[in-house]
């Protein structure tokens, strides 16, 4: 911990900052050295008057960046609750004070306003030095979550209670999303009794690619085979298809990706990204008793990130890219500027899109969801990938074309269906502005069942972006 007051300047001119230094943990000789003191001078610490166990120092330091650890008791040892890295003295606690002091609070606070190039624009005059120091903010943030992610377990991602449901591979296909629909659900374990093991996943995906295959002339799965089409055959069906694609259709690995109970959350959102997928099944196996595999909890990305605002909520100055706003950093997709030709477009649908369409723009895109807009880009709705299970109520999908039915329609024959759990204040659209701080836009994603949120103009609600929970973990594990 540590603090800034008022700045002087020593005798060659140079502005001097006095900095508060704390160490909290106790001990019965604590002392300080630094880059500043060139790491050979030690500077006592006092205990402070009525907490024998909170010792502190002030000392001058120039404004820039400096290194510091503390010597407690003979023994090295860094501040975990302050922004450090690992440096040429192993890991050491940091600290960056700008040039001006009026711009120092009074517990010190490395919130400094990080931008990046997007930026410029809006604010020609910001100085060269803040912009400088954003990446170094960025990495000292990094540095805070990875060592979070590292020191806690899958095992904290499981709820007090709840339900987890996993699916007999020999269940058809029809029931099969009937009881995803029913359950609110849009992705389920698979269990093969024959081998005693979880061996994949059904999730809404899946669905998607078998209406498609429904639609397509000429298909060999017919309504009637849907009826006793099992998901075992659907897989093997589904990886012929891959196989054998000339398309965008991703190649799935048949090996079923999941962790352990006692896997870091960093292991876990790692498994998650380099997989491409949305949720990882949390497996406890125990081969010593000859016991079955236990399913614990389906983990996701967004339920990691909420531990993430949880622990870090009531702490920002510890990560100070939190406040900034989401502009200010290389992070999500953006609707490419007038004049500009390297911008990525994103893909959106008009209301009286086909439903096919939205789903083909689904699989070719690679993403969860789309914009819904209209004619203005001014954003209407989103459908999702998890929307498709609505048509298994009432049989629906036996009874529609999906190049007849359009996205409108489809929102409104899923709209009593649609579970309210993955919505904020009851709205489908998880909305930001460019100018919120990358905190707002963790806590929407961090809803369960969002996993994308759009970033629209005030007012017109054009759509200017969108960032997702990929992008958001790529960001901040670097």
């Amino acid at each position: 911990m540590f603090g800034g007051t008022e700045s002087g300047t020593n005798k060659l001119g140079t502005v001097m900052v006095p900095t508060r230094f704390v160490w909290p943990y106790g001990g019965r000789r604590v002392l300080l050295s630094g880059t500043f003191t060139r790491w050979q001078d030690h500077i006592p610490m006092s205990p402070m008057e009525g907490c024998p166990t909170v010792f502190q120092v002030i000392y001058n330091l120039t404004p820039g960046y400096h290194q510091y650890k503390f010597f407690v008791d003979g023994e090295w040892k860094h501040d975990e609750h302050q922004p450090f890295v690992s440096g040429n003295y192993g890991v050491v606690n940091t600290i960056y004070l700008p040039r001006e002091p009026d711009t120092i609070p009074a517990v010190f606070s490395t919130e400094i306003a990080g931008r990046s190039n997007m930026d410029v624009d809006s604010d020609p005059f910001l100085p060269e030095a803040i912009s400088s120091t954003s990446q170094a903010e960025i990495e000292l943030s990094r540095n805070r979550v990875s060592v979070f992610l590292t020191s806690h377990t899958a095992y904290e991602l499981l709820p007090e209670s709840g339900k987890v449901i996993a699916l007999d591979i020999k269940l058809p296909v029809k029931q099969a999303f009937h009881i995803l629909h029913e359950q609110g659900i849009s992705v389920a374990p698979l269990w093969d009794f024959c081998k005693a093991q979880f061996v994949g996943i059904l999730s809404a995906s899946d669905f998607v690619l078998i209406l498609r295959e429904l639609g397509n002339h000429g298909s060999n799965l017919t309504e009637e085979e849907l009826e006793t089409h099992t998901i075992s055959a659907w897989k093997e069906g589904k990886a012929h298809l891959n196989r054998h694609s000339a398309g965008n259709l991703r190649s799935h690995s048949r090996h079923l990706v999941h962790a352990g109970p006692y896997d870091s959350l960093k292991d876990v959102a790692l498994k998650l990204l380099q997989n491409k997928v949305s949720t990882v099944p949390i497996i406890h196996s125990s081969s010593q008793d000859g016991s079955y595999p236990q399913l614990l909890h389906l983990a996701s990305l967004s339920g990691i990130l909420k531990c993430i605002c949880r622990h870090f909520k009531h702490s920002s100055s510890s990560l100070p890219i939190l406040q900034q706003p989401i502009s200010s950093f290389p992070l999500g997709t953006w609707v490419p500027k007038i004049g500009e030709s390297n911008g990525k477009p994103i893909a959106m649908l008009r209301p009286n899109a086909s439903l096919g369409a939205a789903l083909s723009l689904l699989i070719q895109a690679d993403v969860s969801s789309i914009p819904v807009v209209d004619e203005n880009d001014s954003l209407v709705d989103v459908y999702c990938r998890s929307d498709i299970t609505a048509l298994a109520k009432d049989r629906a999908y036996t009874q529609v074309r999906l190049d007849d039915l359009s996205i409108h329609q489809a929102l409104q024959l899923g709209q009593d269906a649609i579970s309210p759990r993955g919505f904020f204040n009851g709205q489908r659209c998880q909305m930001c502005l460019r100018s919120d701080p990358l905190q707002k836009v963790m806590e929407r994603l961090s809803i369960p069942g969002v996993r994308r949120v759009v970033i629209v103009e005030a007012g017109s609600k054009r759509v200017e972006g969108i960032i997702s929970l990929s992008d958001v973990f790529s960001f901040l594990l670097g």
